[in-house]
């Protein structure tokens, strides 16, 4: 086959295993201070002719994988036997194997591209979801981001018409609930924008992410970074909230900020101290807090609310209980990738070898922060 699908940059890490469908292409915004990702490009809303199009390649090279399943008595399966076999074979190209892993995974979730495809059309959001579900009944899970801007002006009834079409869930970055940080950092909105989108995706029944950046205000807006974003999820109440810490990416805006002084990046310690205010805030039922990328720094502040929260906030505890060589002993392990989470201080052999850099660093004056922040860099 030489057919091929488009598909974007980026996606939300809980979509691993998801099929990318790209129902736009780029950022229409793309003036975040904080990000890099669109930088440069034109944002450009994609035909419903071209999107049905992509469908349809997916579909031919999934009912291609299925014949070779059977060929090789695997009864349909797509298992580790069929994966090798397509691997093996040259003419079977990247998008062949990426619909093969997507179906290894159990082809059941797909997930809307690029930065805020439900901008898109309503009607037309509703064919390109009748026709994915029209192409792989087997789907289970669609979600998409959208900008509280866009779930702002759409209605309820144009989000209940997505949900019965098939639309899951929406995954909306919030970054902080404060005015003065969301214009810091030129995102776009006010928390009351934000409030409203979050209740218009609520009340007609999809599931919604919300994203909080700690630190984003740096060391002036930290309190009300905390605070003002507690407020919003509060009012909000959605099913998840996602820890996203805030790293300076090199080439952006925020750096500029930072290297002008009108802002001043939080220390590891602070953006705990921040997180920890902010859950001692949260004020909602069935909210699951999720602390699933590798820039933050505890994993473990997990747990569903109300019930989990005195769970939560006694890791941060844990934390500093710890002196200053030992926290600085379990950053290094978990920027550096040797650790995920506090329990794995208790590798004696890890933990030595990272005392000894640490001890080494600070024996010859060296700044082990910015080897650290080095480290970082490469996770973007």
């Amino acid at each position: 086959m030489d057919n091929y699908f488009e598909q974007g940059p980026i996606r939300p890490p809980s979509e691993a295993t998801s099929l990318l469908i790209r129902v736009t292409r780029n950022c229409p915004w793309n003036k975040c201070a904080f990000c890099q990702t669109y930088r440069g490009t034109k944002f450009e809303i994609r035909s419903v002719e071209d999107v049905k199009g992509d469908i349809q390649t997916m579909k031919d090279y999934a009912d291609q994988i299925m014949k070779i399943s059977w060929k090789l008595g695997e009864g349909g399966r797509v298992n580790r036997s069929v994966l090798k076999q397509i691997s093996n074979q040259r003419f079977h190209n990247d998008y062949f194997q990426t619909i093969a892993v997507w179906l290894y995974f159990g082809g059941e979730n797909v997930f809307l591209q690029d930065a805020n495809s439900l901008i898109a059309k309503t009607p037309d959001l509703v064919a390109i979801l009748d026709y994915l579900k029209e192409k792989f009944p087997q789907i289970k899970r669609i979600t998409s981001y959208c900008r509280s801007h866009t779930a702002a002006r759409k209605t309820v009834n144009e989000f209940e018409q997505l949900k019965n079409a098939g639309l899951s869930r929406i995954h909306v970055g919030m970054e902080s609930g404060s005015n003065e940080v969301l214009a810091l950092v030129n995102k776009g909105v006010t928390a009351d924008i934000q409030i409203k989108a979050g209740q218009n995706i609520k009340q007609a029944g999809i599931e919604l992410s919300e994203y909080f950046i700690p630190g984003l205000g740096g060391e002036k807006f930290t309190i009300q970074n905390a605070l003002e974003s507690a407020k919003v999820i509060n009012a909000v109440s959605p099913d998840f909230i996602r820890l996203r810490t805030l790293h300076v990416v090199p080439g952006t805006a925020l750096e500029d900020l930072v290297k002008k002084g009108e802002i001043q990046p939080l220390s590891d310690d602070d953006i705990i101290r921040e997180i920890g205010l902010f859950i001692e805030n949260l004020d909602v039922y069935g909210t699951q807090l999720v602390s699933d990328h590798i820039l933050n720094l505890l994993e473990e502040l997990e747990g569903k609310f109300p019930e989990d929260k005195p769970k939560i906030l006694a890791v941060i505890k844990r934390y500093f209980e710890m002196n200053n060589e030992e926290r600085m002993i379990f950053r290094l392990g978990r920027r550096s990738g040797a650790f995920r989470r506090l329990d794995d201080l208790g590798d004696k052999e890890t933990y030595l070898r990272l005392k000894a850099v640490v001890e080494s660093y600070a024996g010859e004056g060296r700044n082990l922060d910015d080897d650290m922040v080095k480290i970082m860099n490469n996770y973007i």
